[in-house]
């Protein structure tokens, strides 16, 4: 077999982050009538709706811990190993955290594919880990119909530093990191429609570590952070809102999306997940477009920081984003957050 001909996509039904089960679904398998075990040191654990878990190591440290993986979203298995390690390594980001030990993931149709390509996925990943400045210490695989990959990821985080995504107050501002989009280009790419300069756009999204959320980590204005992913925009906006108990006002003119997605959305290049997605929470979303629903809810493959700021704070957060090399719609809010008044809880003006 050519392994430069081997296109990873035709391997799996889904793609990237665009195959996580729904919120709807997913409420449903947490759902448990046995009382839950207490342990007095998990600061962050299963009942809330967090980026990752954090226990209390009793030295004013947290220990975060996170894992997360996937079927291919690019046909090259070199950057399907990069695009998934930065997706996990994200989690500990989005808590305000520092990543320090990666174990991978690794699931392989060894009778369909060989092993010289899950190689290539395992190098990916071993680039990416040491541009986070982390060892990719080990891990575990097994032979799988469809190929998978990602990681376990161990963080530290100083306890006062820690930021999750229930503690916004009313009167944020809301900022995105990421531009929106990246669902609909891989559904493109798989539809053989995506054009190379927005193959590149995307793989340079995907693959971008959120290396920021460290730094916004020691800003006490920064209330609320997560990272958007496969509920796409809407559904990781009203985990916070709803953790938060606030409402959102989302401005989408001034929501960051690539460029070339309408064009893409005329071709009906749009991924299941995002149907899945707007049943799951569309209800508490005031009505939208077509084209605000197939953006908004977007599945994204290792999205963009979203980050709630005290008002206060904007001036000192927007330095910041200018000083790490962010322009244009990343410098000002997409909307802000406001105590619950009404029946939705996000409205898109």
């Amino acid at each position: 077999m050519d392994l430069h001909h081997i296109k990873l996509t035709q391997y799996s039904h889904g793609a990237g982050c665009g195959c996580k089960i729904s919120p709807a679904i997913l409420d449903k398998i947490l759902h448990s009538d046995l009382p839950a075990a207490i342990d007095t040191r998990l600061l962050v654990g299963n009942d809330k709706r967090d980026d990752a878990a954090v226990l209390d190591l009793g030295n004013g440290t947290g220990l975060i811990s996170t894992t997360d993986f996937f079927m291919p979203i690019v046909d090259d298995a070199y950057d399907f190993g990069r695009i998934a390690s930065a997706n996990a390594i994200s989690d500990v980001y989005a808590m305000g955290g520092k990543p320090v030990l990666a174990i991978a993931i690794l699931g392989w149709p060894i009778d369909k594919l060989p092993a010289e390509v899950a190689q290539k996925v395992l190098e990916g990943a071993r680039a990416i880990c040491a541009e986070a400045g982390i060892t990719l210490a080990g891990g575990h695989s097994i032979d799988c119909p469809e190929p998978v990959f990602g990681l376990s990821v161990n963080g530290i985080i100083d306890i006062r530093q820690l930021k999750q995504n229930s503690t916004a107050t009313a009167g944020c501002r809301l900022y995105l990191t990421k531009a929106l989009g990246v669902g609909i280009l891989s559904t493109a790419q798989k539809k053989g429609l995506l054009k190379s300069e927005d193959a590149a756009v995307a793989l340079k999204s995907m693959t971008t570590l959120n290396k920021l959320g460290e730094i916004f980590g020691g800003l006490d204005s920064v209330k609320a952070m997560t990272d958007v992913t496969g509920f796409g925009l809407l559904g990781h906006l009203a985990e916070m809102c709803e953790g938060s108990g606030l409402s959102a006002v989302v401005e989408f003119d001034k929501v960051p999306v690539i460029s070339s997605v309408p064009y893409y959305l005329e071709h009906n290049c749009y991924p299941g997940g995002t149907q899945r997605n707007w049943n799951s929470y569309g209800q508490k979303v005031n009505t939208l477009t077509e084209q605000q629903r197939f953006i908004l809810a977007d599945p994204q493959t290792s999205g963009g920081l979203l980050i709630a700021v005290a008002q206060e704070g904007v001036s000192e957060f927007e330095r910041i984003l200018k000083e790490q090399g962010l322009s244009g719609d990343y410098l000002t809010p997409f909307g802000w957050l406001e105590t619950k008044k009404r029946n939705d809880v996000i409205t898109v003006i």
